[in-house]
Parts: structure tokens; sequence; C-alpha cells
């Protein structure tokens, strides 16, 4: 179910048990947790939600899920999935960077990379991206890539989500 894909610099390839520690720090890393589902969890709970990628999405083929790698190294963490969100009825990407790793075009590499295998190889009319509205990095380079925003969910914590849709040609 997740096939190892590349692009110019990148590798995106599935998870190894060997990762963990790395999965961890990437998500432990405030200005990079911080952005994903209700922010910044515990090391316990970011070692637990690493154990699930193999016990139940990659056990049951759930959708894919890819450990980023730039000449070898481990930079993030990637998956395209059905989305969770209630009001939104299909695919998103969520994608995450080490801090080493950005201001060199390489999220803008990633999320182009998630994106046209949303459209070419999953086939989706739409690929989705549900941005913080403050993530300003994220959504510049969703913009850059053609996304438009679309509806903006307000959260219960206060802050406002916002859909960002590519289009297949």
């Amino acid at each position: 179910m997740t096939p190892v894909i590349r692009s110019e610099r990148l590798t995106l390839s599935p998870y190894a048990a060997a990762d963990e520690e790395l999965f961890v720090a990437l998500l432990q890393d405030e200005a990079v947790g911080h952005w994903f589902g209700d922010g910044t969890q515990t090391a316990e709970q970011t070692h637990s939600l690493f154990r699930r990628i193999f016990s139940l999405v990659y056990a049951e083929n759930k959708f894919p899920v890819w450990a980023v790698r730039h000449e070898g190294r481990y930079i993030g963490h990637a998956e395209i999935k059905p989305s969770p969100e209630t009001w939104l009825d299909g695919h998103e990407i969520v994608y995450g960077l080490t801090r080493n790793s950005w201001g060199i075009g390489l999220g803008t590499e990633l999320a182009r990379l998630l994106t046209s295998y949303g459209h070419e190889t999953l086939a989706l009319p739409e690929v989705h991206a549900t941005v913080d509205a403050q993530n300003i990095a994220s959504l510049t380079v969703l913009k850059r890539l053609g996304f438009t925003q679309g509806r903006a969910v307000a959260e219960d914590n206060g802050r406002t989500t916002l859909l960002m849709t590519s289009v297949a040609d």
C-alpha cells in the first residue's frame, strides 16, 4: 500500500522500526509538532502514534504513510489519507519536515510529489490539505502549487483551519 516514490531530491519510503526515534524527535519539536492534529503531544503519545503506523495503518493497508529522506537522511513525515474531518469528504495530504531542512524548497517539492501522487496514481479529482490559518509557511507552499483556499473552519480551541484544494488538470 505504501510504495517508494521519488522526486528530484526526495525519497519517500515506508517507515522502518529503526525510524521511531527520528519520527518522535520530529513531532516533539514544537515548531513542527505544533501544526499536527491537536498540537505537540507527549513523547509517550508520539511513540504510540508511530507504533500505530505499523499495527493499524500498514497492517490494514489503510493509506500510504512515508518516511521522507533527503540524501539518505530522515528529514520528515508524509501521508495522503481520507480526511478525518467530518466536514471534508476527500483525501488530504499531511507532511512535516525537520527544521534543518526548511528554506531550501524541500517542502514545495514534497507537497508537489504528494499532490501528483494523489491526482495521478490515486486518480483523485481533488487533493486537499487542512492547514492552520497561522501556518504561513505551509499556506505559501500550497498556494505556490496552485492550491486554492476554500472553507475556513473555526476550531474549538479558537484557531481557524483552512481548507486548501488542488484540482486535477
